[in-house]
Order: C-alpha cells, then sequence, then structure tokens
C-alpha cells in the first residue's frame, strides 16, 4: 500500500539483496508497473551508503535487521545519508520490533512490522502495521486502505493486541534464550559459523550495542552453519523434536527452517553466495521454552 501511494513513473528506489522475498517480488512487480528502477545492493551498511550516494533514489527500503543471516545495520548513518540526498524512507522493524529499535526517532520516514511475527507473538494472526509521523502520509494511506481493501479482521485485530501486551516479556525471554543457544553452537564441533548479533565474534555487535535500546538483548533470531553441507543440515532438520522444522518465526515456540528449500529456494546462485547463505545454513526462531531443553533438542540433533 505504501509504495502503491508513493511510486510514481521513473523514481528510482533502493533497497538490499537480502530482504524478505515477497517484499523483493512486490518490489519488482510494482516498479514494473509504475516505470520505476529498482536497485539492490549488498546488505551491509557502508554498501547501502555509497549506493544512496550514487544512485540518490527516491525510496530507500531497507530491514533494520535481516533474514536470514541476522545483520544489522547502522540506521543512523543510513538514514542521514539518506535524508541528505532526500529519499524518502522506510524501514523493515519487524525482526528487531519496537523493544529494542524505534526507527521513527532515528529520522525514518515510515515503519512496517508484520503483526504477524513478534507483535502478535502466537503464530495464530496474520496482519501489518505500519507507523508515520505525518500526519499527510497517514490521511493519504487511510484512504487508500479504505480503497484497496488492507483491512484486518475484527478478530485478527484482537489477537495482535493481545499479543502486543506481553511482547516485551516474550522478546527478553527468547532473546535470552537465543544468546544461551548461540553460544552453545558457537562451541560445538559439528557447527561451523554461527550468525548472532548478541556473539563477541560478531561484526555487528556493535552496532547492535550502539542501536539497540535494552542493553545485552540481542534478538531471538540466530542462524548456524553446519558442517557437511545440506545432508547434513538436513539430517539436523529431521531430528530435532521440542524445535519445530517449519517457517516462520517471531512466536512463543522455536522454529527451524533450512532457506535453501524456503524463502531463498528461487534466488540464483550467485547471489546466494554472495550473501553466505550456504547449503549448510539453518535459520532458528527461538521461542520462550526451557533453554535446558532447546540446548538438549539440538544437541540430539547434532549428534
Amino acid at each position: 500500500m505504501i509504495l502503491t501511494y508513493l511510486l510514481i513513473k521513473e523514481s528510482k528506489v533502493l533497497s538490499s539483496l537480502e530482504i524478505y522475498s515477497g517484499s523483493k517480488l512486490l518490489l519488482e512487480l510494482l516498479s514494473n508497473k509504475f516505470g520505476a528502477e529498482v536497485v539492490f545492493t549488498y546488505p551491509d551498511t557502508s554498501s547501502i551508503v555509497d549506493r544512496i550516494l550514487d544512485e540518490k533514489p527516491n525510496i530507500v527500503f531497507i530491514e533494520s535487521v535481516t533474514n536470514p543471516n541476522v545483520r544489522v545495520l547502522d540506521l543512523e548513518e543510513i538514514i542521514k545519508v539518506s535524508k541528505d540526498v532526500g529519499s524518502y524512507v522506510i524501514v523493515d522493524n519487524t525482526i528487531a520490533t519496537p523493544v529494542l529499535l524505534n526507527p521513527l526517532s532515528l529520522g525514518a520516514s515510515l515503519v512496517i512490522h508484520s503483526l504477524s511475527k513478534y507483535i502478535g507473538g502466537h503464530n495464530d494472526v496474520i496482519g501489518g502495521g505500519l507507523i508515520c509521523n505525518d500526519v499527510v502520509v497517514i490521511k493519504e494511506l487511510w484512504r487508500l486502505r479504505k480503497l484497496l481493501g488492507c483491512i484486518i479482521s475484527p478478530f485478527n485485530a484482537y489477537l495482535v493486541l493481545r499479543g502486543a501486551k506481553t511482547l516485551s516479556l516474550r522478546f527478553r525471554e527468547a532473546s535470552e534464550n537465543a544468546s544461551a543457544i548461540a553460544e552453545y553452537l558457537e562451541d560445538h564441533p559439528r557447527v561451523k559459523e554461527v550468525r548472532y548479533p548478541g556473539l563477541s565474534s560478531s561484526p555487528y555487535k556493535s552496532v547492535a550495542d550502539k542501536l539497540f535500546k535494552v542493553k545485552g538483548v540481542y534478538g531471538a533470531l540466530l542462524s548456524f552453519v553446519v558442517k557437511g553441507g545440506r545432508e547434513e543440515a538436513l539430517k539436523v532438520l529431521r531430528r530435532v523434536k521440542l524445535i519445530k522444522a517449519t517457517t516462520s518465526f517471531g512466536g512463543t515456540e522455536s522454529l527451524i527452517s533450512y532457506p535453501l528449500l524456503g524463502a531463498f529456494k528461487e534466488v540464483p546462485k550467485e547471489v546466494r553466495e554472495l550473501l553466505g547463505i550456504n547449503e549448510g545454513l539453518l535459520k532458528l526462531s527461538v521461542g520462550i521454552e526451557d533453554v535446558n531443553d532447546l540446548v538438549n533438542d539440538l544437541s540430539n540433533a547434532l549428534s
């Protein structure tokens, strides 16, 4: 809806190569319909900043934390440079949640959330949210909402409001579990690499420490690379019992998935290799179960 409002003929949108596949397809579809240009760049702060300065896009569309590699972007720097060249900045803040980040306070033009994830929090609701400080934009989006039918059902709205009441509690507990699991996996002999911004080895820890509002909390999503590639990764997927082998994230249950059979299945091999989405990569959305039970489940699956 927001892109329908903002895109005009010959406008230019800059985004990351590592964004939600549905967002990428929508950008490409709408750009073709409206005669706009979409530029995708490597998903780190310096690459995005350089392309913004080179391309001077009308719209910058980014995720504050990427999926599945859990890269934390320096929103302060990206937003500042975007504003300097006159770009409208849209931030998908689904993974970080309002618990860790408020992009509007950093100068973002508009923030979006998948309410199906952490805010709803129980894997039982479909919904999305737009947050904006500009009254003119809000009024126009409200009008488009009615015309396009982008209206959440009353029961789904109730479920989102129910989930929002416990967001902070759930997110902190799941994040604490994720930190413990990341540390466990980093020391496991069958794990090649762990990607989680709370680890001292993470290249994104310093920017997370700078931006995240709650110190010592780094989110509940992580990914790790199993030695032995596809065959061994799929063995782990089949062997977990408490952790559910399925896509999605952000609920109270822990979920594990194999990106190459999901969102990145149709992505060209050269792009996957550039992003580090290899055949041993698994994505783990950590829930609020007992952390010892989760560690035991992973230990059995990796043994």
